[in-house]
């Protein structure tokens, strides 16, 4: 069986998803009796490349590695993200387009669009299962499409896989946990006394801090990272902006200091937990841990989550200083679920 794909965004995950993809295509050929061929590439300033036979993905993975283009010029289609959703010759559209954390736009739209053709999804973009998620999952189930996002929080780290599998009859009371590698490394950086134009320098050449860090530092990126987990775990019908949400902006080192004197860390954590009337209530905030609590040994850039259960109680799931080529897996993980599903 032949399955096509449609990668809207090909920055660094699309690229590690690509290089991931060539490296396993003949197991999944032998394995899953799928033959994969990508379709369609869509970038938001370097054009598209578009064909019903199949693109030559290591062509391009080596001129956008080596030029920063993805063919010459007079191969480029003139298609936006869009308009190859809702035309090109596709079986799965993968989102992967940057977030907009205000709206999860044009990413909501992208994947409506595919629906509507009846079309599988896989998306590593938080924003539509932060916005528009209950939406989106009623749309896919009265269209027959499969939605899957596990790349959405903590990268390739099986969160919403575990809970669907294995917690079955499980009813989710309580989602918790540090969803925010920047803030975390930030915080550490601070405790080791590093000035903060130095810890800013160093997050950038690892490549997870932005060259922008005001969604991290103040809260938004976390706040989207807990809807996205309560909407999916306790169906909440949430979005970000319901969140209580604080950032680290007023965290200062004095502040760190007293914490420490006190036996305690400062960790940005993200909570959410149902009320007795039944609504979904969310947090985003630094606190106080006492340097003993699990939570207070999440170091770096590592994140952690903590699924709370009527029957299983609390499980946590820690993901360790991830790279580029865990989030890769992620979509790749979605991907393989598919082939599952249709073999």
């Amino acid at each position: 069986m032949k399955k096509k794909l449609a990668l809207l965004g090909f920055g660094n995950a699309g690229k590690a998803f690509t290089r991931l993809l060539l490296e396993k295509r003949d197991i999944i050929r032998e394995e899953y009796a799928s033959d994969v061929v990508v379709t369609a590439v869509s970038t938001r300033s370097r054009g598209s490349l578009v064909s019903e036979k199949g693109l030559d993905i290591a062509d391009i993975l080596r001129r956008s590695e080596q030029t920063g283009r993805l063919s010459d010029d007079k191969n480029l289609s003139e298609l936006s993200a869009l308009e190859i959703a809702k035309q090109a010759d596709y079986d799965v559209l993968i989102e992967m387009t940057p977030l907009n954390i205000f709206t999860g736009q044009p990413a909501i739209s992208h994947i409506e669009a595919a629906f509507e053709r009846g079309k599988d999804v896989i998306t590593a973009n938080k924003g539509p299962v932060a916005w528009k998620f209950a939406d989106l999952k009623e749309k896919a189930a009265r269209k027959g499409c499969k939605f899957f996002y596990e790349t959405t929080v903590m990268d390739g780290t099986p969160v919403f896989n575990l809970a669907e599998k294995t917690l079955k009859l499980a009813r989710v009371t309580e989602v918790s946990g540090i969803l925010n590698s920047t803030t975390n490394f930030i915080l550490e950086e601070m405790v080791k006394g590093a000035e903060y134009d130095d810890i800013m320098a160093r997050g950038r050449s690892r490549g997870f801090i932005e060259a922008d860090p005001a969604m991290d530092i103040e809260g938004y990126d976390a706040a989207a990272k807990i809807t996205a987990l309560l909407n999916v775990l306790m169906d909440a019908h949430m979005t970000p902006d319901m969140v209580e949400r604080k950032g680290i902006e007023d965290i200062t080192i004095e502040d760190i200091r007293k914490a420490e004197e006190r036996g305690n860390v400062i960790k940005l954590l993200c909570s959410g937990q149902r009320d007795e009337d039944g609504r979904v209530r969310a947090r985003v905030g630094p606190e106080e841990i006492p340097g003993g609590h699990l939570l207070a040994s999440i170091d770096s850039t590592t994140s952690a989550v903590s699924i709370t259960t009527d029957l299983m109680k609390k499980i946590t799931i820690v993901e360790h200083e991830p790279e580029i080529e865990q989030t890769a897996y992620g979509i790749f993980g979605d991907l393989l679920r598919l082939s599952l599903i249709h073999i």
